[in-house]
């Protein structure tokens, strides 16, 4: 075990408190293989356990809390990486149907990996890039956070979102055609980052 689950608990405490008695487990293990993972093939520049927990788990479980009014029932994860926020999302809300779309294989296999590990029912992986999912591919949400060419990003994300963009950012992106900015959140422990969440007007 990477971090005792009472350690992730505290560490997770200003991103979602309470924390789900069954989704702790979920995380530990989940952890644990992005630290195995991540010695041998660079799934990300994190390198310690613990702002693992802060920085990619608690803030994709800040995003998940702050998913709108209502939950989606479709949600597309656009440039998922090692499956933030997407995976999160999808662990916390098993109602939800999320999608990964990663275009890297290592970061692919890495997410089947996981998805197959802790037996996700919930989420199915596009490896490869959004813009070669067939045109009727539409999900209610999409996310993004931490993609390399933002811009690039939300112009394949507007196509794909029937109702709304959730953003983890440090900048204030343009929005693609149609959708206004409706609410943005601080991140907890961050000086800059902010959620920002877009809905088609």
């Amino acid at each position: 075990m990477t971090l005792p689950k009472s350690r992730i608990e505290e560490l997770l405490a200003p991103y979602l408190s309470p924390i789900p008695a069954a989704l702790l487990p979920q995380l530990s293990l989940y952890l644990d293989l992005l630290v195995k993972w991540n010695s041998r093939t660079n799934l990300t520049a994190i390198r310690s356990p613990e702002e693992m927990v802060q920085r990619h788990f608690g803030e994709s479980l800040f995003a998940a809390q702050n998913l709108g009014s209502l939950l989606p029932e479709t949600l597309l994860d656009l440039g998922s990486g090692a499956g933030f926020p997407g995976l999160p999302i999808a662990l916390l809300y098993p109602q939800i149907k999320v999608t990964l779309a990663e275009s890297q294989n290592k970061k692919a296999t890495f997410l089947r990996e996981v998805v197959r590990t802790l037996e996700i029912g919930n989420v199915t992986i596009w490896a490869g890039r959004a813009e070669t999912m067939p045109e009727d591919c539409r999900f209610h949400t999409v996310t993004l956070r931490a993609v390399d060419d933002m811009a690039a990003a939300l112009k394949a994300a507007g196509p794909r979102a029937l109702q709304q963009i959730v953003l983890l950012t440090t900048g204030t992106p343009d929005l693609p055609d149609g959708f206004l900015a409706e609410e943005s959140l601080p991140i907890p422990g961050s000086h800059t980052g902010a959620l920002l969440r877009a809905v088609r007007g």
